[in-house]
């Protein structure tokens, strides 16, 4: 015993250490900053990122004006996983002070520095800063809207273009920076608040007398002279031997936006209100439509279970049909039970992740301002949830009459994660050959690899110890001892054919709102519609459910038993819709043409598509599990 409790608060102490590893580091951002006139503001550069590439690189891997010492912020476990590299910069801004021409520090390309930038102008990467934890944006005027204003996540590192009279393409740097830092003033303390953090990059060759120095005054950019840069008329150009002077103006603007509310501007980029209706529209649809299903299905099964209870009153039941013919074998166990078992445990994991993460999100506790927060949360959350997916697989096991409990917990706890790592291990590889940023360390590997043992697979055998202990769930009906034989089945009845089918309507319920999930994660935007996503996410749980009983009822009235793996199938194949989709959009909506940048983003989708079989396999097996008993359970059998 007293080793028992050793060993217990041994591992109570390993979870709350790994906890404070993963969360003890700072939440950007969750209280706000007062700032008087003239105190100093902090500017963090942050990751270099492409949307055709999807490899972000730390903001030093290029040769741009570095402070005396590069500290790195404390990044969560979250911030990590997406790449995030925030260190501070030689920026120096003084709240409500303007500064003109700034000189951060004055560089010579040599051939290899050179040809760095110019594949990172021709990848079309972005420079990410923040400011009091609001990213850097770039405001771009809609031409197709009046007075309409876009906001670009960060700015891009140069451009190419021709002179003029020239067809040779150049390459140019963007050296010279106008910031804008938008301020909401409390009229009473004159304390003031930051609520916007912009940008207008420009490119501009600076001119100086004699030879440089520290003291250099710029005849291109002269703040005695009240001389600042307003275009790119004499662009830098990125080549060998090619000097850059790196300036910066800013500019402070007062504003009517309050704190609380900073983050609208950011969130609203640039979807129109189509968005919003096509959304609900398609819930609507998809409301309707189950609506109908569940109508008929309960007034279909009312009448049989009727007539079947009638038949035998009356004793007119000289021979039996349809779903009631297969009661000695619907209960049948399925071949791989096992794999059943721990499938179901995994996606009752996966359920209580994302409904909690859901609930959370849509409260408004994992808001964008708390970067890697999402991930970092949903991380623990599965970890957590092992405890469940232990429970489920063994109560589901001894259903089965298995007795090898602990063999079936080892299952579920490392077959779906260690596929994931294995896939995950591979393209953490090919990160790491690019030399990116987003190559996940060694340290976080090992934190991630932790969890697993540490936490999840312990919780795991927990619940799974629980749930076997429990008394087995009886069956309704009695099993026959020889299987009854499953007459022919209609074209339209094919396990393969009803499975593709059945998958196509828990897709539809998703459809539109993975469009939009789908371009926040691979070009770079917030994704903040949370309330819309948790009731995308319901529907798509009555959906699973309804198409999985539908196709079970008419797979029993053919004589066909066996439900088990079809039921899970049913509402999994949705899954493969969801891959299709991701490839089309692939191909119609990113500019992704190197091949380890296709990988990555095949290799990930991939992951998603599995989770999403899992989630939506188990959704569906159990309303058929529940179905099934149901029925069975409420007619007279002999």
């Amino acid at each position: 015993m007293a080793r028992g409790a050793l060993a217990f608060e041994l591992w109570i102490c390993l979870c709350a250490l790994l906890l404070c590893h993963v969360r003890c580091f700072y939440l950007p951002g969750v209280a706000p900053q007062d700032f008087q006139k003239g105190d100093s503001l902090r500017v963090k550069v942050n990751k270099l990122t492409s949307t055709k590439t999807q490899l972000p690189y730390s903001y030093y891997s290029l040769p741009y004006c570095r402070p005396k010492h590069i500290v790195d912020s404390a990044e969560n476990l979250g911030e990590v996983l997406r790449g995030d590299r925030i260190e501070n910069s030689p920026y120096e801004f003084k709240m409500r002070e303007p500064q003109m021409c700034n000189v951060l520090c004055h560089i010579t390309l040599d051939a290899k520095t050179a040809k760095e930038f110019k594949e990172k102008i021709d990848d079309e990467y972005r420079v990410n800063m923040i400011l009091d934890n609001l990213p850097l944006v770039v405001p771009i005027r809609r031409t197709d809207i009046e007075s309409s204003i876009v906001y670009q996540h960060g700015y891009h590192v140069g451009l190419r273009g021709q002179y003029a009279g020239s067809k040779e393409e150049k390459h140019f740097i963007h050296n010279h920076l106008a910031f804008t830092v938008k301020f909401h003033r409390d009229p009473v303390t004159e304390l003031a608040r930051i609520v916007g953090f912009e940008v207008k990059p420009y490119s501009i060759k600076h001119a100086y007398d004699g030879k440089w120095t520290e003291n250099t005054r710029l005849s291109t950019c002269d703040p005695h002279a009240r001389k600042t840069v307003t275009s790119s008329e004499t662009p830098q150009e990125v080549e060998d031997k090619k000097e850059i002077i790196f300036t910066y103006d800013v500019d402070f603007m007062e504003s009517d936006v309050k704190w609380a509310s900073r983050w609208d501007t950011y969130l609203l980029m640039a979807d129109d209100q189509i968005h919003w209706f096509s959304i609900v529209n398609s819930l609507m649809i998809v409301l309707f439509l189950s609506g109908m299903v569940a109508m008929i299905m309960l007034r279909t099964l009312y009448r049989d279970i009727s007539k079947y209870n009638q038949l035998e009153t009356q004793e007119e039941a000289q021979e039996e049909t349809g779903w009631k013919l297969v009661h000695g074998d619907v209960f049948r166990p399925p071949t791989n039970s096992d794999l059943l078992c721990v499938y179901v445990g995994t996606g009752v994991q996966f359920f209580g992740m994302i409904l909690v993460t859901m609930i959370f999100a849509a409260l408004g506790f994992l808001s964008p301002s708390n970067r890697g927060g999402l991930m970092t949360a949903m991380l623990l959350l599965w970890v957590f949830m092992g405890i469940f997916a232990g429970y489920s697989s063994a109560r589901l096991y001894k259903m089965f009459k298995g007795t090898e409990w602990k063999k079936i917990t080892v299952k579920t706890a490392f077959l779906f994660p260690a596929t994931v790592f294995a896939i995950f291990f591979v393209l953490n590889a090919l990160i790491w050959g690019e030399k990116s940023s987003g190559a996940v360390p060694f340290g976080t590997m090992f934190a991630l690899v932790v969890l697993w043992f540490g936490i999840s697979v312990p919780l795991v055998f927990v619940g799974a110890y629980v749930g076997f202990k429990k008394p087995a769930i009886e069956d309704p009906v009695k099993t026959n001892k020889i299987p009854r034989q499953i007459p022919e089945q209609a074209w339209y009845m094919n396990p393969a054919f009803s499975i593709l089918i059945g998958g196509i309507l828990p897709f539809g319920a998703v459809f539109i709102e993975l469009f939009f999930i789908l371009t926040s994660i691979w070009l770079h935007q917030f994704y903040y519609i949370f309330g819309f996503l948790f009731i995308v996410f319901i529907i798509l749980i009555i959906t699973c459910a309804e198409i999985t009983i539908v196709l079970c009822y008419f797979q029993l009235c053919s004589e066909d038993y066996l439900w088990w793996w079809r039921s899970y199938l049913t509402s999994g194949s949705s899954a493969l819709y969801l891959f299709l989709y991701a490839a089309f959009y692939f191909f119609t909506k990113l500019d992704i043409t190197k091949p380890v940048s296709g990988a990555l983003y095949f290799g990930y989708m991939l992951i998603g598509s599995y989770a999403f079989f899992v989630l939506t396999g188990t959704i569906g097996f159990y309303a058929c599990f529940w179905f099934t008993r149901l029925i069975y359970s409420s007619v007279k059998i002999d």
